[in-house]
């Protein structure tokens, strides 16, 4: 087969190619590279990629139709789509606002057209994330449960992404898979996330920010379950419902919340060292809790998490002093 995987520069979409790459797929990558966070750190990411066979790369923006237009039209054979590019950060909503529509909203809609003209998809997955459940107070999330009160407007293009989605799916028969993505850490992850800051910053002897004075609990994914999850998606295309429309959304989260004065506990014993916390209000547009409720995934896409905060953040810390020279 031949899977489009966008934000392949990213942390969820590189190790998704990858493991496409490892199992004989050929794997069309597409990704702006943009200047969020380090440059570097995506272009290594690219470089390993690039070793592999089966690997083809184009740096073009999702929002730009033309060019993603380009891309699809050259390649006829494309049967699968992983849509992970975005722009991500709930924080960073509140400063360029502008950039979440130009990238989730415009970036879905230039995909979805893209894809429904393909002869042969057999699924487009793209990214959602738990951050639509906003101010839902029931734990576990479930996605049955209403999704209409949004604390960030990440979540609010992510939900737009979502009945996007939903609306092509209706329209052209196309099948389409929504997964919602529950705080994914590992190896290759992102600068901005919190295993990578408490890390470097513990590292540097410089104190951690702490929101809501530490009260505030994660169902903390590991990369490895976040890919089989992804995969087992674009493997497994939905059927029609009583409508004739064939689109799901799945969580896919460790459904283990971890405290995150716990997460910290790790990080500080896989290091050696004690960090120093800086306690701090909630911020805006975060959540106290998030965990997620994956009996549907379970079900449909036989996703079953399997490595806890104890096993994932070592591997996590590993590579990151690989990467960073850190004897």
């Amino acid at each position: 087969m031949t899977i489009v995987v966008t934000g392949c520069a990213g942390f969820i979409g590189f190790h998704v190619a990858m493991t496409l790459l490892a199992r004989g797929e050929a794997v069309i990558g597409i990704d702006n590279v943009n200047d969020y966070y380090s440059t570097a750190l995506k272009e290594a990411r690219l470089a390993q990629l690039a070793a592999r066979r089966g690997f083809t790369f184009h740096r073009i923006d999702i929002a730009d139709r033309d060019a993603v237009a380009g891309v699809f039209a050259r390649h006829p054979e494309i049967t699968g789509v992983i849509h992970l590019a975005a722009q991500a950060g709930v924080r960073y909503s509140l400063v360029n606002p502008y950039a979440y529509v130009d990238s989730n909203v415009t970036g879905q809609l230039t995909l979805l057209e893209a894809a429904r003209r393909l002869e042969r998809i057999s699924c487009f997955v793209y990214a959602s994330s738990s951050s639509v459940y906003g101010g839902n107070t029931k734990q576990p999330f479930s996605v049955d449960d209403p999704v209409d009160r949004p604390v960030s407007l990440y979540a609010v293009t992510k939900r737009a992404c979502e009945l996007m989605a939903q609306s092509y799916s209706h329209l052209y028969r196309l099948p389409c898979i929504g997964l919602r993505f529950f705080t994914v850490y590992g190896p290759w992850g992102r600068p901005d996330m919190a295993a990578y800051i408490f890390t470097q910053s513990i590292l540097a002897g410089r104190p951690i920010e702490v929101f809501n004075e530490g009260r505030m609990a994660r169902d903390f994914t590991y990369i490895d379950d976040i890919v089989a999850g992804t995969v087992a998606a674009l493997d497994r295309p939905p059927p029609a419902d009583a409508a004739g429309v064939r689109h799901r959304i799945y969580n896919l989260g460790n459904h283990r919340p971890e405290k995150l004065l716990d997460f910290i506990a790790v990080i500080e014993r896989a290091l050696g060292r004690k960090a120093e916390l800086k306690l701090l209000p909630l911020q805006p547009g975060d959540v106290p809790e998030s965990f997620a409720d994956i009996d549907a995934s379970r079900r449909d896409l036989g996703f079953e998490p399997k490595t806890p905060i104890s096993e994932g953040l070592p591997r996590f810390i590993a590579w990151f002093k690989d990467y960073h020279r850190i004897p």
